[in-house]
């Protein structure tokens, strides 16, 4: 019974951040933001919905291994899958002010989240300077929004009230969902005898950056390169910045010298994947090919240690 409710949590993670990324993404439209900035913010929020119903559940329960492992876990996956799946499919440009601004940020943040919990926790304190960092690039991103605005030609628009009733069910299919993945990833974890990091790592992270990885893959089959890169870093800042800012301002938590190493691994996919999207300023087929295997790599490792 378990399992069948895990699935079902999993399905309304992924619906319910469809349907808000649709409500949210036609507002910003509405107000006339580039592609990239939606990506980068909007829809970077909407898909991470599922880490943040995740993270915040398992911190209130005191499942500290599911919340850190889930965001570290959704960030490899993000950085290595997500953009790794796209390029296979349909090698993409990179955006120059994603190269410039937001892969940096994504770099220097991981970072910090390392020297964070290098002292085996991460306390209210932390939270609070992780959400002051959050609020630093929120104000970066909108700056360059207002300063680059752009009219909406597309045939698919969804009008502001059915918009407003994607967004507000979305986020109840995200939370309903987000305790049924921590509570039956538990019970599964126990059963099999696996710790909460391990789960949190594997089976939390890649279900709830399934809405990422739609996403992107859709975004890079249109063409629009932008928001299929700009969802996968905004992604990976948002969950570190806001998500564990919430959650260990809520409730502290601690981390093990595995976490601490794989927030070690986070930093290294980080530079690689800047490293691929800045070479020719395009992830071609063979960049993503590499993506996909060192995550492949990086999953037998986790199992077998």
């Amino acid at each position: 019974m378990m399992y069948l409710l895990l699935i079902v949590g999993f399905v309304l993670l992924v619906k319910g951040a469809d349907f808000f990324v649709s409500g949210a993404s036609s507002v910003a439209k509405a107000l006339k933001v580039p592609s990239v900035i939606i990506g980068l913010t909007i829809v970077a929020m909407g898909t991470s919905a599922p880490e943040t119903a995740v993270s915040i559940t398992a911190s209130l329960g005191g499942n500290n291994g599911i919340s850190l492992g889930n965001i570290i876990g959704s960030n490899i996956f993000n950085l290595l899958m997500v953009i790794g799946i796209s390029a296979v499919i349909i090698p993409f440009n990179s955006d120059k002010e994603i190269l410039k601004r937001d892969m940096l940020w994504n770099i220097a943040i991981t970072v910090l989240l390392l020297v964070l919990i290098f002292d085996g926790s991460l306390s209210r304190l932390d939270g609070v300077i992780l959400l002051a960092g959050i609020a630093a690039y929120l104000t970066v991103v909108v700056r360059s929004a207002l300063k680059n605005r752009v009219e909406d030609n597309s045939d698919e628009k969804v009008s502001v009230p059915k918009a407003v009733v994607f967004i507000l069910g979305g986020l109840a299919a995200i939370v309903f969902g987000g305790d049924l993945v921590v509570d039956n990833a538990s019970l599964i974890a126990k059963s099999l005898g696996m710790s909460d990091t391990l789960v949190g790592l594997t089976i939390v992270a890649i279900g709830t950056s399934l809405p990422e990885l739609v996403t992107s893959i859709v975004a890079a089959k249109k063409g629009d390169s932008g928001l299929a890169l700009g969802n996968a870093v905004g992604s990976c800042i948002f969950n570190i910045l806001f998500i564990l800012g919430i959650a260990s301002t809520i409730a502290p938590m601690t981390a093990d010298y595995e976490i601490i190493a794989d927030v070690c691994i986070l930093i290294f996919v980080s530079i690689v994947t800047y490293l691929f999207a800045r070479s020719k300023e395009r992830v071609s087929r063979l960049e993503g090919l590499l993506c996909v295997l060192i995550y492949g790599t990086y999953s037998a490792y986790i199992i077998m240690r």
